[in-house]
């Protein structure tokens, strides 16, 4: 009996002597766990994540008010410089048309309206910008979402010569909710009133009113599409 007492006696204090021993290239099941939460990867892994959650984020008919809502919040810029293949010109948004100022200076904030064309252009009336008939655009659309904007034409704001407006959908629309990928500038001396009321003007061009002019003097062709392409080249907040 005694020599039992022992054994296990000299088998305990050298399982104590062992876990105190514990040497550094024999680390534990449960040290290994712990030091792998402390690395880099992990934290390399959650970012990503975050990445891909923020990129999966697209518009939709249901997100797309609240969303500008809270981005209109965040907005201390209000300018936004367009340079195109015939030179550069300035607009300034309006800050009492919320959705269509946070729209459009967040679209310039994705990059959409790069390499986009003025695909329609109306002699002494209109030149319309924001779209594009190469896969490129559309694969941007998608992207981004697809949503509307509910007309705002109630803020005093007239369709003065310079001002910048969305158009509505080509959908079935009968509120002319607004497209929110495209404009139009008006080239009309002193405007085109009689679109007040029906369309949102958001901005004007205050720079480079005679960059507009040039473009809404080139020959069109069938659709008012202009013969000679006027690209986007760069869009950029100011």
């Amino acid at each position: 009996m005694l020599n039992r007492i022992a054994l296990f006696t000299s088998i305990a204090l050298i399982f104590l002597v062992s876990c105190k021993e514990n040497p550094k290239g024999n680390t534990s099941p449960q040290q290994q766990t712990i030091v792998e939460k402390d690395t880099v990867k992990p934290v390399e892994n959650v970012t990503e994540d975050s990445k891909t959650e923020e990129e999966r984020f697209v518009l939709t008919e249901e997100n797309a008010i609240d969303f500008f809502f809270n981005y209109a919040d965040t907005l201390t810029q209000d300018k936004v410089k367009l340079t195109t293949t015939m030179g550069s010109f300035t607009v300034q948004l309006f800050d009492n048309v919320p959705y269509h100022k946070a729209n459009f200076i967040y679209l310039t904030r994705k990059g959409y309206f790069d390499n986009t064309q003025f695909h329609r252009i109306v002699k002494d009336f209109i030149i319309q910008g924001g779209n594009s008939d190469d896969k490129p655009t559309a694969n941007k659309r998608r992207e981004i979402g697809r949503y509307l904007l509910p007309p705002d034409g109630k803020k005093g704001h007239k369709h003065h010569r310079g001002v910048i407006s969305m158009p509505s959908s080509e959908r079935d629309n009968p509120h002319k909710l607004a497209s929110p990928y495209e404009f139009f500038i008006v080239v009309t001396k002193p405007g085109s009133y009689h679109l007040d009321g029906s369309y949102t003007p958001f901005g004007r061009v205050i720079q480079g009113m005679d960059i507009v002019d040039a473009i809404n003097n080139v020959p069109v062709g069938d659709g008012d599409w202009p013969l000679q392409n006027v690209y986007i080249l760069k869009a950029e907040i100011l």
